[in-house]
């Protein structure tokens, strides 16, 4: 934006007019000085808006043109304090942290789905050739729309819920230890919630892992879909179309019962154990703050913990849906366990444990790794002041 000053002069010799010339792009206007003009043309700049001022020696122009850029909004600013904000950043991060954590791993899926369904070879490096050969490199991340689709909203929803609902019991607890605890009053008798002996990060955990589920429970359903009968549902949105019409919104969460139970031990576990072993390990060590390397490690022990843990759930989760789906289905969960016990003692209740075992660890380690560097960009300035 240019700014220049003229001196015109004004009927027969008066006041002083200041031109301040504001550059635009194809645009010509006049100012006329006066009665008398400023002339034929030398009153008109090419691409100019020439604005006639009152000429005064404290009359500063260049200081009107800056108040008016300050009244104007600052998008940019109000960005970066939107993206500076604790929980957006948690949020953000958490997306972003579950975008590459599957990005990664994405040819590991590819690999562990082929051999699972039992197509082509049986073998790790054997499959990984077949699939270069078939359909180039890319094929390794075949399919990996839908499961970008589905893990960039779980994982934003797990680690920020996880992180605000922490945050919240603990300043809670901190309010309940001065004030008292909640009470129930049921006539006479006056109960006190011992709430305070809650674990803030195991309350947490279990909000992660429910609030997760809730909201992406369909997506988890369309990829199923997708993932086990391909020609049936071409696409994410015939698939969508397809369920609803059918089922109506029930469909779009079938099996959510079973997943919940399934989910709600296992995220428990899993954020506690890394936050107890992160805390743990910089206590013995005297460090405030770890390596990603380190990062790496404790989170892939916290998802081998949680999964080891949690897993005969698992198993009884699958069993109850297949049953579902061959007609056999048992009445509920424990049935279900039981029905394992039974046929195949306590080596049943741990079936594909070493499989799952090498999915989670390398998902929870670089998940954790990388959540905790983009923290570390997206809220260094918010956790520094």
């Amino acid at each position: 934006m240019g700014m220049e000053e003229e001196g015109v002069a004004r009927g027969g010799g008066g006041k002083k007019l200041a031109l301040a010339s504001i550059g635009f792009a194809d645009v010509r206007v006049g100012a006329v000085a006066g009665g008398g003009g400023a002339g034929a043309g030398g009153g008109y700049k090419e691409d100019l808006l020439v604005v006639g001022l009152p000429k005064d020696d404290d009359f500063d122009v260049a200081k009107v043109v800056g108040d008016v850029a300050v009244g104007l909004p600052d998008v940019g600013a109000a960005v970066r304090n939107f993206l500076r904000n604790r929980e957006v950043g948690e949020f953000m991060s958490g997306a972003l942290a579950g975008a590459m954590t599957k990005a990664v791993l994405a040819p590991l899926e590819t690999i562990r789905t082929r051999m699972v369904v039992g197509v082509g070879s049986k073998h790790i490096f054997g499959s990984f050739v077949e699939i270069v050969e078939q359909n180039g490199w890319q094929g390794l991340w075949a399919g990996n729309t839908i499961n970008m689709l589905r893990i960039i909203p779980t994982q934003a929803l797990e680690l920020g819920t996880f992180e605000c609902v922490k945050r919240s019991m603990t300043e809670a607890q901190e309010k309940w230890k001065e004030d008292g605890c909640p009470n129930i009053q049921i006539g006479n008798l006056k109960i006190e919630l011992p709430l305070h002996l809650l674990s803030p990060i195991a309350v947490g955990g279990a909000a992660a892992g429910i609030v997760s589920t809730l909201v992406c429970h369909p997506l988890e359903v369309l990829k199923d879909r997708l993932t086990v009968n391909r020609e049936a549902y071409p696409s994410i949105g015939l698939a969508f179309n397809k369920i609803y019409q059918t089922d109506g919104i029930g469909g779009l969460y079938a099996g959510l019962c079973p997943t919940l139970v399934g989910m709600l031990p296992y995220s428990t576990c899993y954020y506690f154990m890394y936050e107890t072993i992160k805390t743990s390990y910089c206590r013995a060590h005297k460090k405030k703050s770890l390596s990603r390397p380190e990062l790496l490690i404790i989170g892939a022990l916290s998802g081998l913990t949680a999964s080891t843990i949690s897993f005969p759930l698992e198993v009884a989760r699958k069993r109850f849906m297949v049953g579902t789906l061959q007609g056999k289905c048992p009445p509920h969960m424990i049935a279900a366990l039981a029905e394992v016990f039974q046929e195949e003692g306590i080596k049943g209740l741990y079936r594909g444990w070493a499989a799952s075992s090498l999915k989670v660890m390398p998902t929870s380690g670089i998940t954790w790794m990388f959540y905790e560097a983009w923290k570390d960009i997206l809220l260094a300035p918010e956790l520094h002041t």
